[in-house]
């Protein structure tokens, strides 16, 4: 019995001792390879690994001017281990901060919670941006605060004071930032609009590190192994854009004081030539310390400067949507080159009628171009959801419709190359079944036809509309960047996108638009020397009409398409058409004649009451 006992006691030691065995080991495998802490630590003592950060990647304009470049600015860090004692008031004193904002600072540093990325042997960033000025000054007196250092950085700076919603600015990291991509710590900068975050990664490029030795009281004593082991930045690429900085200056100039958009793409490409929101800023308000108090209080203007109105603001297109209409109808038959409808004061049918100035009637497509008459794309779209026999229901025929005007790039953002972009409004048989109850019909929708009801688009689409009537039935997906230093573009920005209707009746509607402006309603775009294409809309609001351009010059060589959208600027031809044709002047000639300058001055002057409060 006692044999059995000793032999049950000896694998029971057995089994405790091979359990501490294992214990260790576990242990020392966390410490070791799963924990990085300590070796963090171990390497602390004898190593300083200095984050070396890489040049941003420069911006040009299409004429290779310069707008953004980088100049130095300094980061005060700090390593949690190395600080012993700290005068916090002298160091308060010396980076001209409060005891408030440092110890608040401190606090949020160590919260890992706010900065996933803390560790007590790693640097850790205090202040950001330090001036050339403010560097010096702490420089002298770094040497009294034992486990403070000051980190090279570099910051953006413009060459302009135009463009800021193209550009964009870049920021320090947000705590989501660093949980979506661990290239990031805190204290970082990234693009946070425009340009500066669609292309972040190519114009962040890629940190290194210098690795410098330190003696057993932490002085450093060189650079380890002469440096063999440190990693050398990679300077961000640099990026060359469709933008022509001289068309965006005046584009902003001749806004200035008023509310809307302007935006030319080349057609061919579908590079952006300008892309203008008013009110904007100038992008020098985002660059520094400041930043944070600047971005505050536009966020909080009734003017909304922060708003990219070319994107972001979705409109009623008014009558230059007559332009996609009618290539609607002459595709699906619904008309012809020859075929008229009659316009008594507007369209009048069943009780319902939709207004119309005076001009000659009845008409074909044409001179319905030329005059923007409503009554007949009223009567076109009439027939066309109407057509049962066609389509075999009002629904069929809406959602044909729908096809349309999707493939002529309305309805879903277009995919430009800048972030927050909108989508705008085509309705479908869905939607008006839902709002309608299932009991509608082509009376019921009647405003779609010219660019009112339910219809919204951004200013871009209304300028891709121009450039695909220019190329006579494509588009390429509008975009900002040109030319990415050393790759290439994504193939949607080099990829014709064709829409449902053809080439012959593009030509149709590019006669039309060259009508308007040689006696219909764009006469005021009708530049010498130069066969100008125009529509021109003005769009219904609660309060003053909207007024709109879309055109494109030359007629049959095209090199600009531009929109204009003036809030509350009353008929097209008060804002839009004079601005438009001032923009393509200066595209295409290279600058004003006497006359046209006087014509800027003009409209500069011209005010437009707006209600901020709304």
């Amino acid at each position: 019995m006692s044999k059995y006992n000793l032999e049950k006691r000896k694998y029971v030691i057995g089994s405790v001792i091979v359990s501490i065995v294992l214990i260790y080991i576990f242990r020392l495998f966390m410490l070791q390879i799963a924990n990085d802490e300590y070796k963090k630590h171990a390497d602390s003592n004898a190593f300083l690994n200095k984050t070396q950060y890489p040049s941003r990647g420069i911006i040009y304009d299409r004429n290779d001017s310069l707008l953004v470049y980088n100049q130095p600015a300094y980061d005060v860090t700090f390593i949690p281990k190395e600080i012993t004692e700290l005068d916090t008031l002298g160091l308060c004193e010396a980076l001209g901060i409060t005891r408030e904002y440092f110890e608040k600072r401190m606090k949020d540093i160590s919260n890992r919670s706010l900065n996933p990325g803390y560790s007590y042997y790693t640097h850790q960033v205090l202040l950001t941006q330090l001036s050339g000025e403010e560097f010096s000054v702490f420089q002298e007196k770094l040497f009294r605060f034992p486990g403070f250092y000051i980190q090279r950085r570099t910051i953006r700076q413009y060459n302009c004071n135009v463009g800021a919603h193209v550009l964009g600015d870049i920021a320090e990291v947000s705590k989501q930032d660093i949980k979506a991509d661990d290239y990031y710590i805190r204290g970082d900068y990234i693009g946070k609009q425009g340009v500066e975050r669609s292309y972040e990664k190519q114009l962040r490029g890629e940190k290194g590190v210098e690795i410098l030795l330190r003696d057993v009281h932490g002085r450093i004593q060189g650079r380890y192994m002469d440096g063999s082991k440190d990693i050398r930045p990679i300077p961000g690429k640099n990026l060359k854009l469709g933008l022509d900085i001289k068309l965006q200056a005046l584009g902003e100039h001749l806004l200035e004081g008023k509310i809307g958009s302007i935006v030319a793409i080349e057609p061919q490409s579908g590079e952006i030539l300008c892309m203008v929101s008013a009110p904007s800023f100038d992008p020098h308000l985002m660059v520094g310390r400041q930043r944070g108090k600047n971005h505050l209080q536009m966020s909080r203007d009734g003017w909304k400067p922060l708003l990219n109105r070319a994107i972001m603001g979705t409109y009623p297109p008014g009558s230059t949507f007559k332009t996609s209409q009618a290539l609607t109808f002459l595709e699906e038959e619904i008309i012809t080159e020859h075929t008229t409808y009659p316009c008594h004061g507007g369209f009048v049918h069943r009780g319902l009628r939709v207004g119309c100035h005076a001009h000659g009637s009845p008409i074909p497509v044409v001179p319905s171009l030329a005059t923007s008459c409503n009554a007949f794309y009223c009567w076109g779209l009439y027939h066309m959801i109407g057509a049962k026999k066609k389509y075999g229901s009002v629904q069929n025929a809406m959602n044909r419709w729908r096809d349309y005007m999707v493939s002529m790039g309305f309805g879903y953002p277009l995919g430009v190359d800048l972030p927050g972009e909108k989508r705008g409004l085509i309705p479908n048989a869905q939607y008006y079944d839902k709002a309608y109850r299932g009991s509608w019909n082509g009376m019921t929708i009647i405003s779609i036809s010219i660019g009112q009801g339910e219809v919204n688009l951004t200013p871009l689409q209304i300028a891709n509309l121009g450039a695909t009537i220019a190329n006579r039935g494509y588009f390429i997906t509008p975009h900002v960047v040109k030319e990415i230093e050393g790759e290439e573009l994504d193939s949607l920005y080099t990829t014709r996108r064709y829409t449902m209707a053809s080439k012959d009746n593009y030509d149709i509607v590019v006669e039309g638009m060259r009508q308007a402006v040689l006696g219909g309603t764009c006469r005021g775009a009708n530049i010498p020397g130069i066969e100008v294409c125009g529509k021109t809309g003005t769009a219904q609001n609660r309060g003053k009409d909207h007024s709109i351009f879309m055109g494109f010059a030359p007629k049959d060589d095209p090199q600009i398409a531009i929109a204009v959208y003036v809030e509350n600027g009353g008929f097209g031809a008060t804002f839009g058409v004079p601005i438009g044709a001032l923009m393509m002047e200066q595209y295409l000639k290279g600058e004003l004649s006497p006359e046209s300058q006087a014509k800027v001055d003009y409209i500069r002057e011209r005010q437009i009451y707006y209600d901020t409060e709304r």
